[in-house]
């Protein structure tokens, strides 16, 4: 039976070869670590652009309703 898995795991790999799928590297903690730093920075940035966009939308609404209150 060992030799039939062993058959089986052989053209499994061939097609993750064709692909195109870098093959599993394991990484070492301080790499671990680094990733989730930079997904976290990614993840800041992205967050602060849409804070920035709903300052400037509670800003527009705030100069309307000046002017209405105004009126």
């Amino acid at each position: 039976m060992t030799a039939q898995k062993a058959a089986e795991a052989a053209p499994q790999k061939a097609q993750a070869d064709q692909t195109g799928r870098k093959p599993w590297k394991k990484k070492t903690p301080v790499e671990v670590v680094l990733g989730q730093i930079e997904r976290l920075r990614e993840g800041v940035a992205a967050k602060e652009d849409e804070l920035k966009q709903a300052k400037r939308q509670l800003q527009k609404l705030e100069e309307v309703k000046r002017i209405l209150e105004a009126t």
